[in-house]
């Protein structure tokens, strides 16, 4: 028995490089996941005394976390398509570059935290090429929308894939999550922020403040509809859970299907000149589906490591080697997230540990919070280290080597100062 759970931990071993190191093999991380994920339960299927009936639950449970991330994602999209993000670029306008920093901070921040750091991420990069037209000052701003946008998902329960996946499996709460680590989350985007504000001087050109054509027929008002219904509906899906204790995954398909209608009401009057034009049905095929298809890949090969005991054993070898301090364990995963991805760090977290009453690892307890901190913050340390920061060094074509010289040792601080923040709340309330 042991063979297999041997071959298992050198599969995922393998598959965890080939998606870590995605921009040398070019492969891409859904087929690597995917493919890992069958081979590991292959394996299991092989050992004597396997027990398969895990297999539908999990899947069940993996199930709801990918419809939540399709609505979500699916609601962005129309809101973005529509004209619905127009103020974002009308309320950072400046010449200053100071103020453009902490606008673009503040911005990024917020708007993460409402909507998630990989959408808020692509959003903000549209935004900035509107308002900064030279491609070498703008990846220092650039930089700091991955900062911004890791720090701002951190303290939300949908701001974050990783925070979604402890929200919906009642390891953290809307209210804990938000009240705890709010400060600490607001502290590691703050002192990257100001540290490379030091490094601005001066103003844009006038030319920079170019205008911008608007990329709807929908009139002002109709947009602010749009707006209102998506992020606002995306504000009200923790409120729905805790009102009625469905899935959150029922709460954003509610808001789906609120804004669907919205927009095909809306799109009545141009189905002769466009029958297509920013319907729904056409924005789906602008989803993700890879994305979605490397989560299910990474959170059912996760699973199968659960099953044959490996992450029980691990979860216990770290407790032991450090006597199970909160800090120094999480502190770790999150500088490894910056290393590989956070979604599987965390589900392996998520499984090393129980929820247990009245300790750490109870519902809302230190080590949950500090987990959804320290993998969302502490994937900015390097550009490969959140979704966030592989799109936008795609979009932006940044290299590793510059951020790791210019932006890197500003997260590590600010995420240290995150850790000491919480320390205090903790010690202090």
């Amino acid at each position: 028995m042991s063979t297999y759970i041997f071959i298992i931990v050198a599969v995922f071993i393998l598959g965890y490089a080939c998606i870590a190191l995605e921009a040398f093999t070019k492969v891409n991380k859904a087929a690597v996941a995917l493919l890992m994920c069958v081979l590991c339960w292959t394996a299991y299927c092989l050992m004597p005394g396997h027990d398969l009936s895990i297999l539908p639950e999990g899947l069940g449970e993996t199930a709801e976390t990918l419809f939540f991330l399709m609505g979500a994602m699916t609601i962005v999209e129309i809101v973005d398509a529509n004209g619905g993000f127009n103020f974002v670029r009308d309320t950072m306008k400046t010449r200053s570059k100071r103020k453009l920093l902490w606008r673009v901070a503040f911005m990024t921040f917020f708007l993460s935290a409402i909507l998630d750091n990989l959408t808020t991420s692509i959003v903000m990069i549209m935004v900035l090429r509107k308002l900064i037209q030279d491609s070498k000052e703008r990846i220092l701003y650039a930089s700091l929308v991955i900062i911004a946008a890791n720090s701002g998902g951190a303290f939300s329960p949908i701001g974050d894939v990783t925070t979604i996946m402890l929200w919906i499996k009642g390891m953290v709460t809307t209210g804990g999550v938000i009240t705890e680590l709010f400060i600490p989350s607001l502290v590691s985007m703050i002192v990257p922020t100001f540290l490379l504000s030091l490094q601005l001087k001066g103003k844009f050109d006038k030319s920079q403040n170019l205008h911008v054509a608007e990329i709807s027929n929908f009139t002002k008002r109709q947009r602010q509809i749009i707006f209102c219904s998506g992020v606002g509906g995306l504000v009200f899906v923790p409120i729905f859970k805790t009102l009625t204790h469905l899935p959150p995954y029922m709460g954003i398909l509610l808001v789906l299907g609120l804004l669907w209608t919205i927009t095909e009401i809306f799109n009545r009057k141009y189905e002769e000149s466009d029958p297509m034009a920013k319907r729904v049905t056409h924005l789906l095929t602008r989803i993700d589906m890879s994305t979605i298809l490397f989560f299910l890949g990474i959170l059912m090969a996760v699973l199968c490591l659960k099953q044959v005991g490996v992450l029980t054993w691990m979860g216990n070898g770290l407790n032991s080697t450090f006597d199970g301090n909160p800090y120094i364990i999480t502190g770790i995963i999150g500088v490894l997230s910056s290393i590989v991805d956070n979604v599987p760090l965390v589900a392996a977290c998520m499984n090393m540990y129980d929820m247990v009453p009245d300790t750490i690892y109870a519902a809302d307890g230190s080590f949950w919070q500090l987990l959804a901190y320290c993998a969302g913050v502490g994937g900015s340390m390097l550009i490969i280290g959140s979704a966030a920061g592989v799109v936008v060094m795609g979009l932006e074509k940044i290299t590793f080597g510059w951020y790791l010289k210019k932006i890197s040792w500003l997260v590590f601080v600010g995420y240290i100062s995150g850790i000491l923040v919480y320390w205090i709340e903790k010690m202090l309330f």
